[in-house]
């Protein structure tokens, strides 16, 4: 074996690489003679062991940079690993640093890439559903059959990943699954279609005995996912309505008095069909109260539905590989990360109270909106502002959501169908008082 290959064994190819650089410059400064000789002792490796004879300024020199790269691996580890100055920054240095609103950002976008490129035409309902998504709420679609409800949740869905899973322990003080590591992973995506003989134990899941060691073992239901599709909720049972209740409030299902924890990103989106209401339940006020949104949908435009058409077969059967998914760990970061960074001044707080309370004070309104209404817009705000690219929420993100949050809880007097006029009179009181402390201040 060379003593370049003996190098190399030892301290890798760096290691070679310095000891020929440094073995040049040494034989060019002692000279032709010894330079030759230093070639043919490295070089020549058809010469065995006992017919090499060692200089010793050589070896020395050599000593000295063994040493030296030692010496330079050392500080590399102390530093938390190897560094090369003179190699080009990774993309991963680009990145926003999980936690920050940049990140927030980022992840937004990738959802709303992904989802875009499975629903077209219906971008404003896609931004709804992420707000909220972000603001931890769920959703009510109220639309025909047909209209791509199924597709935004499905898609919406499998755009997240890195599941985790519930335990099956349970705390004997409170009669509580806590998060763990045994029981079957969270799906992504689950899609639930609601029927009148539909029972509790269809949704949230059942206890099954097992008769090996003679135990009931709790088996999960379809809600133990991450997105939920509650397809035409309203045809359900109230009983069934009442367990998507405790579900969606509490983030929790209880099976023979025992309480199972669902994960932290429990979304619901719900659907109804607004015409064909024979054989329906209508949906209790205090259930309606547990949507943070009730969008009503079109038909697509002229433009879109033509897109449709010529991209189905495309749009069914490829897998978007060049559009990232979002961990779950992100969207959970994502939130955080808004509601610390995302500032909600004080006036819109206000505005928010006044609105409520001409609401309620209208001769119009048999029932305003609940505080907790006003609270559950807090974390939309911020999120649409975090979607519009602010750090903080602004009149234009008040009056966007104010119709999507409260329109489903208000309850018209006799005669009376339609509550967008009462909405409107109120907000505009409001963005005209807002409008008036922005020019004070200024």
């Amino acid at each position: 074996m060379s003593n370049r290959e003996t190098i190399t064994e030892e301290l890798g190819p760096e290691a070679a690489e310095a000891d020929g650089q440094a073995k040049s410059s040494e034989a060019v400064e002692r000279g032709p003679v010894e330079m030759t000789v230093g070639e043919v002792v490295d070089l020549n490796e058809d010469q065995t062991a006992t017919d090499r004879h060692p200089i010793s300024p050589i070896l020395k020199l050599r000593e000295e940079v063994r040493g030296e790269l030692r010496r330079q691996a050392a500080e590399r580890a102390e530093d938390g690993g190897s560094k090369d100055v003179s190699a080009e920054p990774s993309p991963e240095a680009d990145e926003p640093a999980s936690g920050s609103l940049a990140h927030a950002r980022d992840v937004l976008e990738r959802l709303r890439a992904r989802v875009r490129a499975q629903v077209l035409g219906r971008d404003d309902v896609i931004d709804l559903v992420l707000v909220a998504l972000l603001a931890d709420g769920h959703v009510l679609l109220e639309d025909f059959p047909g209209s791509g409800k199924t597709t935004l949740a499905k898609s919406l869905g499998t755009s997240i990943i890195d599941a985790v899973s519930v335990d099956t322990e349970v705390d004997t003080e409170v009669d509580t699954v806590v998060d763990g590591e045994d029981a079957p992973p969270i799906a992504p995506f689950r899609r639930i279609q609601f029927t009148p003989d539909l029972l509790p134990s269809d949704v949230t899941g059942v206890s099954i005995f097992n008769a090996t060691d003679h135990t009931f073992q709790f088996r999960q239901g379809p809600i133990f996912a991450h997105v939920v599709l509650a397809d035409e909720i309203n045809r359900t049972s109230p009983k069934v309505q009442a367990a998507m209740l405790e579900a969606m409030a509490e983030k929790q299902v209880t099976v023979d008095n025992v309480t199972y924890a669902l994960d932290p990103l429990f979304f619901v989106i719900a659907t109804q069909n607004p015409l064909d209401l024979a054989g329906t339940y209508p949906l209790p006020v205090a259930q309606l109260d547990r949507f943070l949104f009730k969008i009503r949908m079109f038909h697509i435009d002229r433009g879109a539905e033509l897109e449709v058409l010529e991209t189905w077969r495309d749009r069914r059967d490829a897998e978007r590989e060049d559009l990232p998914k979002v961990s779950r760990d992100e969207v959970l970061a994502a939130r955080a990360a808004v509601d610390q960074w995302v500032k909600i001044d004080g006036r819109i707080k206000e505005a928010l109270v006044d609105i409520a309370q001409t609401i309620r004070a209208d001769d119009r309104v048999l029932q305003g909106c609940s505080t907790r209404s006003l609270v559950l817009i807090l974390p939309a705000l911020q999120a649409l502002a975090a979607l519009r690219g602010r750090d903080y929420v602004s009149t234009d993100d008040l009056a966007t959501l104010i119709p999507r949050v409260l329109g489903h809880r208000l309850e018209p007097a006799p005669g009376l169908s339609n509550v967008d006029e009462i909405i409107d009179d109120a907000l505009a009181g409001a963005v005209e008082g807002l409008s008036r402390s922005t020019l004070r201040r200024r």
